[in-house]
């Protein structure tokens, strides 16, 4: 039972009455801070102790454990990826990488139902389809921003943008004068965690007309785990010859351009 805490007045009086916020637990009653204000719900529900062990439930710990391998993928995937979300990433991207990973472990058809995982779901082409293209920041999405066309070398993990000029095959965001490219290189094991990453020397361009030749050009990677190619774009604001990170990087792009 879910009921708005402002509505019960007449049973906490004491507690509730003028501004008073308060969060925990009371007698039977729990209070706690949603999204629209201050509730209180009742104890009850279904103990641990059943839906851990009532054959009931069977589907239920099968979907929960199978929520928890798909939560897993997304960590590890994170963790890997620490050194460039650091500037490029929403709030949101831990809930939606883990949208992508429940999808993609649908995609494992070896292991019986609760035990499918996006370790084995990424082994096939539908679940490396999933992954890529997967824009780690919601606010700057690679096909909105960048307006070139590039080419992928998946055996060196190299990334070339032909003749790119900045000043027209960019959609900054104001106030930016300069943009740096980086790729990134990685080769990870979902199940054994061991990872290999290798970045391009970053390429920092001005905003302008003058068009050039990107090569980016990671190290190769080694492992057996599910090879990616990621591209960066970091948008700077220069003032008095120094260049400062355009709103904390929130414009700033990452994408998985290619799993294999």
């Amino acid at each position: 039972m879910l009921i708005n805490a402002f509505n019960l007045t007449h049973i906490i009086m004491a507690v509730l009455k003028g501004l008073i916020k308060i969060e925990g637990t009371l007698d039977d009653l729990t209070f706690y801070k949603g999204k629209n204000g201050y509730f209180i719900r009742t104890k009850g529900g279904i103990s641990k102790d059943r839906i851990q062990n009532d054959p009931a439930f069977i589907r239920t710990r099968e979907n929960a454990n199978e929520f928890g391998l798909a939560a897993t993928a997304g960590k590890i995937l994170r963790r890997a990826l620490s050194v460039l979300f650091c500037n490029s990433k929403d709030n949101s991207l831990p809930s939606r990488l883990m949208r992508i990973m429940m999808l993609i472990k649908n995609q494992d058809a070896a292991s019986p139902r609760g035990l499918r995982n996006p370790a084995v779901g990424l082994t096939t082409p539908q679940g490396k389809a999933l992954l890529q293209n997967f824009d780690c920041n919601q606010n700057a999405i690679l096909a909105q921003v960048l307006r070139a066309d590039y080419t992928v070398n998946t055996t060196k993990g190299e990334i070339s943008i032909p003749d790119f000029i900045p000043g027209t095959q960019l959609v900054a965001p104001p106030g930016a004068t300069h943009v740096t490219l980086q790729s990134a290189f990685l080769n990870l094991d979902f199940t054994t965690e061991v990872r290999d990453l290798q970045l391009s020397d970053p390429v920092n361009l001005p905003i302008n007309l003058t068009p050039d030749n990107v090569i980016l050009a990671p190290a190769a990677v080694t492992g057996t785990g599910i090879t990616m190619m990621l591209l960066q774009l970091s948008f700077f604001q220069e003032m008095n010859g120094v260049q400062y990170h355009l709103n904390n990087g929130a414009f700033n792009t990452l994408n998985i351009v290619r799993v294999v």
